[in-house]
């Protein structure tokens, strides 16, 4: 049974394109049926590649950045159109909620997925230094393997993850 995930960042050229090519890779590697999109809640990007300082920062850890900016719409939250949405932070959360109507139980913040030892939000390094991608591409290795665990529902990661 397949599974849509849609990550959601504010341009969708930094966080969530990272994001999408890492959940595919992982997906891809343990063989398991995973859609996976992502979409920024403002509309600042549309049709652009992704930041070149990220691309560069996945490219040097084997990830393809291939998508191009869109804003996320009212149906991308409708209930059925993904199993998750993941808002990188509580700012994009809360865009997300309000564009929906309503909290709902498939709309959660990324940091749901990690341990007390990362942020709270998965920070923007848009305005940052080139070490802020390289921050954001080790939370999203940290936390796509436990999203993927609990779409699964199993434990499909005991003998490790070739990054």
């Amino acid at each position: 049974m397949s599974k849509r995930v849609l990550f959601v960042c504010m341009g969708n050229i930094c966080r969530s394109p990272a994001a999408e090519a890492v959940m595919k890779r992982f997906a891809e590697e343990f063989g398991l049926d995973v859609e996976v999109d992502s979409a920024g809640t403002h509309d600042y990007h549309i049709g652009k590649s992704a930041d070149p300082r990220m691309l560069k920062a996945a490219e040097a850890r084997g990830y393809e950045l291939t998508s191009r900016g869109r804003q996320v719409t009212q149906a991308d939250l409708d209930d059925g159109a993904f199993d998750l949405v993941l808002a990188m932070d509580n700012a994009n959360y809360q865009d997300l909620t309000a564009l929906a109507g309503r909290p709902t139980s498939h709309i959660r913040v990324f940091s749901d997925y990690l341990d007390d030892n990362w942020p709270n939000d998965v920070p923007d390094p848009y305005y940052g230094e080139e070490e802020g991608f390289d921050e954001v591409l080790d939370m999203l290795e940290e936390g796509c393997p436990i999203i993927l665990e609990t779409l699964a529902g199993e434990e499909i990661f005991n003998d490790g993850f070739e990054a």
